[in-house]
């Protein structure tokens, strides 16, 4: 499986502006600037498509292990925090709420870690990578 996604950048960095369009067209010619970047301008940025693709897999991750250990997946929310310093990602923070009928927290927040470990975004980062995972 292979997925894509284009980004195209006009004038300077400060200045410009660009726009992503992914194969599946859901972010189409979506805006993205240094101020959406950096300050709070209006549109996506790099950092929190990561994040999006992070929580995204990683939940997807801990269905399955769930599923495979026989329970019942509600509902799990996660959201990823990236944290970006001087230019570099040192960081992506998981906090996840699930409702998972019958299980225990110790079971729950083992297979929170399986998934944290190896969901294939997880894999891909070079970075410190932590959770906090809530039963409701």
């Amino acid at each position: 499986m292979k997925r894509n996604a284009t980004a195209q950048w006009q004038g300077s960095v400060k200045e410009g502006k660009g726009s992503i369009t992914t194969q599946s067209t859901t972010l189409n010619n979506t805006q993205y600037s240094f101020n959406s970047r950096f300050e709070e301008g209006v549109g996506t940025n790099p950092e929190e498509l990561v994040a999006a693709a992070h929580a995204g897999c990683f939940t997807m991750q801990l269905s399955a292990f769930l599923t495979e250990g026989g329970f019942t997946v509600e509902n799990i929310q996660t959201k990823c925090e990236i944290n970006l310093v001087t230019g570099s990602i040192i960081g992506s923070r998981l906090t996840v709420e699930a409702k998972i009928p019958g299980i225990s927290n110790e079971d729950f927040q083992a297979l929170v870690s399986k998934a944290e470990e190896n969901c294939p975004i997880s894999k891909l980062f070079n970075t410190e990578i932590t959770s906090t995972a809530t039963l409701v």
